[in-house]
């Protein structure tokens, strides 16, 4: 979700003004999204890199992640949405932990849609801990090096029980991954779009679904080979 500071520029706003927009689009997007039937959601709501930004900056953010919490919640659960967060979430203010634990208690059960906040987030990172853990378990003898295979590793992600994302959506223009999800969108489709986030409206979100329905996804095979697939599900 990237662009609140530089949409708040354009408008003469100081950055924290962009961020309180970018609040207002993520609810339009979350409530969409649900309504239009997708499964999964995950908004890069605070990078590990975020944490070298100016304090006032940092300290702001983590106030709106809290009140969004404590506002947002409620309605969530109503709308039988399910909060779940990634992240080194430790690393939060308590009581911005707090708020987050109880919005993830409450809608534990939820099966509508799952909305994944990744906070204090790091691609790079969630790989070095699942090495890591992987290793460990090897010492262990809990784990064999043989067993290893791409399934194994995937396992020892904090998205271990989720399916990888099948669209990846880049606001602001820029053209690149910005450590997010580095494992997991190996083929997700990528939509780049100029909007910044507190522009990405209702009608953007339609347009980058409209364009990932539109993509032919091959995952490395020939489009033949996967019509032959039994397992091939094609809608």
């Amino acid at each position: 979700m990237d662009g609140n500071g530089r949409w708040a520029k354009k408008h003469f706003f100081k950055r924290i003004i962009g961020h309180k927009y970018g609040i207002h689009a993520l609810r339009n997007v979350v409530k969409e999204c649900s309504h239009l039937g997708v499964n999964i959601l995950t908004v890069y709501a605070f990078s590990e890199e975020n944490w070298d930004r100016p304090a006032f900056e940092v300290e702001s953010l983590m106030k709106l992640m809290k009140e969004y919490l404590i506002k947002e919640r409620e309605k969530l659960h109503k709308e039988n949405i399910k909060i779940l967060s990634i992240g080194n979430t430790q690393k939060l203010p308590h009581e911005v932990q707090g708020e987050l634990k109880k919005s993830i208690e409450l809608t534990k059960n939820n099966t509508k849609m799952i909305f994944i906040l990744a906070l204090s987030y790091s691609g790079r990172s969630e790989i070095v801990q699942a090495t890591k853990t992987i290793v460990r378990n090897i010492q262990n003898n809990k784990l064999h090096m043989d067993d290893i295979t791409e399934a194994t590793f995937a396992h020892y992600l904090e998205t271990k029980d989720l399916p990888d994302p099948d669209l990846f959506i880049r606001t602001s223009g820029e053209l690149r991954i910005s450590n997010f999800l580095l494992w997991q969108i190996a083929y997700s489709e990528l939509y780049i779009t100029k909007a910044l986030w507190p522009d990405f409206t209702i009608e953007e979100l339609h347009k980058a679904i409209e364009a990932f329905g539109k993509r032919e996804r091959r995952f490395g095979k020939v489009l033949e080979d996967r019509y032959h697939n039994k397992d091939t599900n094609l809608c």
